[in-house]
């Protein structure tokens, strides 16, 4: 098979590099930056680049790119993708690219499917991409009812031929709602953490609970800001759940509230203990 990469940042990277140390497939890739594009070769992370010409020779494109440059790069491609093909992206939220992009692959003719690895790392970019990154990861999938289960069959072949364990059906509107707790509210949090004036003073007082909590401060501000503005809704509803909680402890711990907060604590802990890691 054929298949197309737009954006070799992070995950772009780790797809080609994946499906060029996993299968037999052919990578055509294409990334805005020239020396993201040289290094990208020379480490023999695609084929051939992408282009006006053989994007029509691709059976399978994903974009790997944030969703408003999704949208607009398919807008832009449409008519040199090849009918019956399949287009899929790579977006944290759903709700804005799913529609639009289904509405341009309906009108050309060719299959659209939303999809969004449950992978990553702190820090972005291809010199940080990686032939296992998905190994034992989650992919979550959006198709709609006339999605073929031919189409469904070539994605998940390709997910669990680079390492995915496992593939999640979902919809727009759930996949959005849940991600905003899983994975953009801990960005926040994150975020917010570092900027105590404690954190330029933890040289030799951290241990793991400071890097585990503080590790996602080291986000993309471009790229997170459009997400959670595209998702702000049940991104607003999760900060306020968790200001409310917060607040909680807080009044126990100002009042010396021992009693509440021990039992705020072992709420935590037995909710934590009854969902697991995932």
């Amino acid at each position: 098979m054929k298949i197309g990469i737009v954006g070799l940042g992070l995950i772009g990277g780790s797809l080609a590099k994946s499906i060029k140390a996993r299968t037999s497939h052919t990578v055509y890739a294409t990334d805005t930056n020239e020396e993201t594009m040289l290094l990208a070769r020379m480490c023999g992370a695609y084929d051939k680049p992408l282009d006006s010409t053989s994007i029509g020779e691709c059976e399978l494109i994903i974009l790997a790119l944030c969703p408003s440059v999704a949208i607009s790069w398919t807008r832009e491609h449409a008519s040199e993708i090849a009918k019956g093909s399949i287009l899929s992206d790579v977006c944290g939220v759903k709700r804005t690219v799913v529609p639009a992009l289904t509405e341009i692959a309906d009108k050309n003719e060719f299959y659209y499917v939303g999809a969004h690895p449950m992978a990553g790392k702190e820090r972005g970019k291809f010199q940080n991409s990686t032939d296992d990154l998905f190994v034992g990861a989650s992919l979550i999938l959006t198709p709609d009812t006339s999605t073929p289960s031919s189409v469904l069959g070539t994605i998940c072949e390709l997910s669990s031929d680079i390492g995915f364990a496992r593939n999640v059906f979902s919809t727009p509107e759930e996949h959005d709602r849940i991600i905003s707790y899983t994975s953009q509210l801990p960005h926040v949090i994150s975020n917010a953490y570092v900027k105590s004036p404690e954190s330029h003073k933890n040289r030799g007082f951290s241990a793991g609970s400071f890097k585990d909590l503080s590790r996602v401060a080291l986000l993309d501000e471009n790229m997170w800001t459009e997400l959670f503005m595209e998702n702000r809704d049940f991104l607003s509803e999760q900060l306020d759940i968790l200001i409310e909680n917060l607040q909680k402890y807080s009044q126990a711990i100002k009042s010396g509230d021992a009693d509440t907060l021990r039992e705020l604590l072992r709420e935590g802990r037995e909710i934590k203990s009854s969902v697991g890691g995932h």
